[in-house]
């Protein structure tokens, strides 16, 4: 479908691309998504935190972590930096995946650029912290969330 646009003189956008990767990434085809993915530059387009988040995401559910943070460092080389929500959407996947010391690292760049965590973020925190198996997991957050050892 999408060859089918280009193939028509049509020029997607961002957008565009944007929304059949999330279909490909929903239906299975991981490596298309990623082919996709990279072949936006050849476009014209420049990728935007919507796009890379979406990447991200995917990335860090699919359990390739090294790949989500090349990602990340490509994206923030590229001048292409993180908002709020992308952040905290890291945060919840990676705290969901019991990624707890990558989790922490990118509740510290929250931290550094003055974002706020969002409810969910919080609320998985907290919920996360409560179980006694992750108690003492806190001590590898930033030392701003050593208090979630204390959640009961």
């Amino acid at each position: 479908m999408f060859q089918s646009l280009c193939s028509k003189d049509l020029q997607p956008d961002i957008i565009t691309f944007t929304i059949m990767i999330d279909a490909l990434f929903k239906g299975g085809s991981r490596k298309d998504a990623m082919d996709l993915f990279a072949a936006i530059p050849a476009h014209g387009l420049v990728l935007d935190v919507v796009t890379y988040g979406l990447m991200m995401e995917n990335l860090i559910k699919e359990g390739l972590l090294n790949e989500f943070e090349n990602l990340f460092l490509a994206m923030e080389k590229s001048g292409c930096l993180p908002n709020s929500g992308m952040l905290n959407a890291i945060v919840r996947r990676l705290l969901g995946g019991g990624e707890i010391v990558r989790a922490g690292a990118y509740l510290s760049k929250i931290d550094e650029m003055n974002f706020s965590l969002e409810a969910s973020t919080t609320s998985l925190l907290i919920s996360l912290f409560s179980r006694e198996e992750y108690k003492n997991h806190a001590k590898s957050l930033p030392k701003k969330y050593h208090f979630l050892e204390e959640v009961n």
